[in-house]
């Protein structure tokens, strides 16, 4: 039953492609092809879901072989990528279990976006983060995961902004996509050091050879897949990006935020599981990064005043304990609350639009007095801790101006060194400086000649008087005197930009960066 697995995450991405060029080519489009839209996005999520089940029940039997290897995708060297899948364990049941809720959602989602406008790209979209999300729990190497991990992402950023004519949605949208580039930063490092020192980026192999590892590379690996999971699954110091992706469609919020992207993170952690256990570092950091975004998510949420963002904070605060129970090495336990949560939180995001009808004459319960009474707490409850602010000053403009500092580099240094033509811009700023250094130097040879003379004793005196006050000018003046300040200032100039260049955040984090490498490779 092995074979199953390869049509799981091909039928959403057949589906997709049918709905965007059926589209594209004006085959459908409008109020009249939304069935045919419809028919094509229920059709291949519940035969999906259906091999989904088929194949976790084939596992349970003990019939599959564990793994399946369809060909080569890429190969250079001794870094060799095949397209594999894995046929049992984990991922199999969260597959299972995300295609269940997908198959809802897209059910859910014909009646709720009928006749409105997007329709179309809606279920595209939709069909499209069905396959990424299935292809990325199912891959048997880091290499696919990572895709369906981009795929994903690149479809949170699309229904994010949905209603692309609001600005709000498109700076969320944005903010949000950003935020996660941060965690795919440590992803692909995490790639690229598990093939250095482990030789392979298979999940099975990988976690097999992590015993053959030392404790410092084991730790730099696992910590670089746990900043992405961390990022993904919305943790502090990330949490506040998920307030601002609810401004999508409900369904997307449900299945995005609510059930199946977002617990993308802790799947991660628990796949490496064997890793991330020969860490004891990276098992602390778990545990104060989940104590921390639980204790965050439950102050913040108190004082939440609509729906969307009480629920998201209650999703940060779950997450933040399922990845304590990773840290405490209960790793058991933390796959059973990632899939009663995934159950718990889809529904209550679809129902979120009918929650004044099912708490009707259901009062709230009261927060306790001590809570209550801390002012200051619901001050920075309110303000959600500043984390957004705080995050553009040590995060945002550290990379900016590291950026900025790179475009300066390449276009005076890397440019130049190897012949690259330079702009317009710049080539006419350079004219006009060159042209006011030529005039400065014909008014400093004006100034030399400041002798004149007449017949054959009058030239030659007039010619010694100017050798010796050109002499006097270049040698003395400018070599010992002007020059010599010039030169000292310049170097003091250079001396102070170094220092406060090296003091800032973003090359002390540069520098951090070098010394792991350099002790995870000794």
């Amino acid at each position: 039953m092995d074979f199953l697995v390869v049509f799981i995450p091909l039928l959403p991405l057949i589906a997709a492609a049918l709905i965007g060029f059926g589209h594209l080519f004006q085959r459908i489009h409008g109020a009249q092809g939304e069935p045919v839209t419809a028919s094509i996005a229920k059709g291949a999520i519940t035969l999906a879901c259906f091999l989904a089940i088929a194949l976790l029940i084939a596992d349970l039997m003990g019939l599959n072989a564990g793994s399946l290897a369809v060909g080569q995708w890429l190969g250079s060297g001794d870094l060799v990528i095949k397209l594999n899948f894995m046929t049992t364990g984990f991922g199999v049941f969260v597959a299972t279990l995300f295609s269940i809720i997908l198959t809802v959602v897209t059910f859910f989602s014909v009646n709720y976006i009928q006749n409105e406008p997007g329709f179309h790209r809606f279920f595209f979209v939709l069909s499209l983060f069905s396959s990424a999300m299935l292809f990325l729990t199912l891959s048997g190497n880091a290499v696919g995961t990572f895709i369906g991990w981009e795929l994903a992402g690149l479809c949170s950023y699309l229904l994010i902004s949905f209603a692309y004519d609001r600005p709000i949605a498109t700076i969320n949208a944005t903010r949000v996509f950003v935020t996660n580039r941060i965690g795919d930063a440590g992803f692909i490092l995490g790639i690229a050091l598990s093939f250095y020192f482990a030789d392979s980026i298979d999940w099975k192999h990988l976690n097999e050879v992590a015993n053959n590892l030392t404790t410092p590379t084991v730790t730099v690996i696992s910590l670089c897949f746990v900043v992405a999971a961390i990022a993904k699954s919305a943790q502090l110091p990330f949490t506040p990006w998920l307030a601002r992706a609810m401004e999508g469609p409900t369904p997307s919020s449900a299945v995005f935020y609510g059930a199946v992207m977002i617990h993308a993170g802790i799947f991660l952690v628990i796949l490496l599981e064997p890793v991330i256990e020969r860490a004891p570092l990276t098992m602390a950091l778990l545990v104060v990064i989940g104590f921390l975004t639980a204790v965050y998510s439950f102050i913040v949420g108190l004082t939440q005043t609509d729906l969307k963002s009480s629920l998201c904070f209650a999703i940060s605060g779950q997450l933040g304990l399922m990845f304590l129970e990773c840290g405490l090495g209960l790793w058991e336990l933390a796959s059973w609350h990632l899939c009663a949560h995934v159950v718990i939180r889809s529904y209550q995001v679809l129902t979120a639009p009918s929650l004044l009808f099912y708490v009707h004459r259901n009062p709230m319960r009261m927060v306790t007095p001590y809570i209550a009474n801390k002012h200051w707490l619901y001050i920075a409850s309110l303000q959600r801790f500043w984390l957004d602010p705080i995050a553009d000053r040590t995060l945002v403009r550290p990379i900016n101006g590291l950026g900025h500092d790179l475009d300066r580099f390449d276009k005076n240094i890397i440019d130049r060194a190897m012949g690259a033509p330079v702009s317009t811009n710049f080539t006419i700023s350079s004219l006009t400086q060159l042209e006011k250094n030529i005039d400065k130097k014909l008014q400093n040879e004006i100034q030399i000649e400041f002798v004149r003379g007449s017949g054959v004793i009058g030239k030659i005196f007039e010619w010694i008087a100017n050798i010796m006050s050109w002499f006097e000018d270049r040698l003395v003046l400018r070599g010992i005197g002007m020059d010599m300040l010039d030169i000292g200032n310049k170097l003091g100039q250079a001396a102070n930009t170094f220092e406060q260049l090296i003091l800032k955040p973003r090359y002390l984090v540069l520098f951090v960066f070098i010394v792991l490498m350099i002790a995870a490779s000794i």
